[in-house]
C-alpha cells in the first residue's frame, strides 16, 4: 500500500518502511509523528483521491534524525569588472520511518 502525502509544501509517494529526509519539524528524535494531509492512498488498482485530502487516512512516521543537507554554493559575478560573490546556503531537514499506513 501506498500513499501521497504533503509536508512542507511538497508531496512524497511514501510506502510503509521507507525512509524520507523533509523540511524540517518539529519533535524529538524517537517520537512520532502523524500527517493528517493525505491525498491518495493506494494498492494496486484500488486508488482512493481526496480533493484536495482524503478524510479519515493518516500516515504515521517516526523521527530518525535532525540534521542538514550538503552545502550549495551561490555564485554571482560581472564578467571583465572585477567582481565575484560566493554564498552558500544547508538546508534544514527530518529524517523520519514511515511506519504505518490507516486508510
Amino acid at each position: 500500500m501506498y500513499a501521497v502525502i504533503l509536508s512542507g509544501g511538497k508531496q512524497y509517494r511514501v510506502q510503509q518502511g521507507d525512509t524520507l529526509k523533509l523540511e524540517s519539524l518539529t519533535g524529538d528524535i524517537g517520537s512520532s509523528i502523524n500527517f493528517d494531509q493525505v491525498m491518495m492512498v493506494g494498492e494496486g488498482s484500488d486508488v482512493k483521491i481526496g480533493k484536495p485530502y482524503l478524510s479519515g487516512c493518516t500516515v504515521k512516521a517516526d523521527v530518525v534524525s535532525h540534521g542538514r543537507h550538503k552545502k550549495i554554493h551561490i555564485i554571482k559575478f560581472r564578467r571583465r569588472k572585477h567582481h565575484e560573490k560566493w554564498q552558500g546556503h544547508r538546508q534544514n531537514y527530518t529524517e523520519v520511518k514511515i511506519t504505518e499506513i490507516n486508510a
